[in-house]
């Protein structure tokens, strides 16, 4: 039995070694039409590493054939199966740009706006590509209105505006721990003006009424009456947006303790 499974595992070992060797011979020779149909064959069978390879190297032999339009297309999928999104998105973008009367234009088009939202980071880091991300969505969005991929690149716009607001409002809060309340209240008023509609609205006013609060209190005499008045009207706009919020109570408080230093 145990003499049966190696031989069996060695002949397999060979397989391997011979299909790879062969591989090897492929990528080597001159023989473009063998390439083409091999890469094919090897995207079918979803080897997308090695039909890439393939293709990368007949793209520019096969340019102008009626071939090309096909390589274009797997070759941009090979990179997105590998989760390479940087140059799935560039080879969609190409396919999209160099046949526009293709019936996978349209959705090349859209897969490089996918890509990139797939590249678009945590919210910790850096946004640029998720901003990217969003105009590229909605350039789709406008290129094809009446495309049934419409309703979810705009679910997907939403989402990526999501982690922009998360963003933001963490580093407001950022700004709040850190005792910066000027950068913290430019932050949220930001945000607030940005985004009117945000699922963070009420943390955010929230949060905008304790620094303009904390700025007020360490203000001068003559800015009292002028900084209590901001935390007033913050504090108006929690209770009237917000008005079974569960800062209610603590609101309330605060807003009468600043309508008595404005009458001051």
């Amino acid at each position: 039995m145990f003499k049966r499974v190696f031989l069996l595992t060695l002949f397999a070992s060979l397989l391997i070694f011979s299909a790879c060797g062969d591989f090897q011979k492929l990528l080597k020779s001159n023989n473009n039409e063998l390439k083409y149909e091999t890469a094919v064959s090897l995207f079918n069978k979803a080897s997308y590493s090695k039909a890439m390879q393939l293709f990368e190297q007949i793209t520019a032999e096969f340019r102008g054939t009626d071939k090309a339009e096909k390589i274009a297309y797997m070759n941009a999928y090979c990179y997105y199966h590998e989760r390479d999104y940087i140059l799935a998105n560039y080879q969609f973008k190409q396919f999209a740009e160099n046949f526009p009367t293709s019936q996978y234009a349209e959705e090349c088009a859209y897969m490089s706006a996918y890509c990139k939202y797939l590249d678009s980071p945590v919210y910790s880091l850096d946004q640029t590509n998720t901003t990217d991300a969003m105009k590229d969505l909605q350039v789709f969005i406008n290129r094809y209105p009446q495309s049934t991929r419409v309703e979810q690149s705009n679910e997907l716009i939403d989402k990526l505006r999501e982690k922009l607001e998360l963003k933001t409002y963490e580093v407001g809060m950022l700004f709040y721990k850190t005792n910066d309340l000027q950068a913290s209240i430019v932050t949220f008023n930001n945000m607030l003006k940005d985004y009117p509609d945000t699922r963070y609205r009420e943390g955010a006013l929230y949060m905008l009424m304790k620094a303009y609060k904390q700025y007020a209190e360490k203000s001068i005499s003559s800015k009292l009456s002028e900084r209590y008045a901001q935390v007033y009207e913050t504090c108006d706009k929690i209770l009237q947006d917000f008005p079974k919020s569960k800062y209610t109570k603590e609101v309330t408080a605060t807003q009468e303790d600043a309508s008595k230093y404005i009458k001051k």
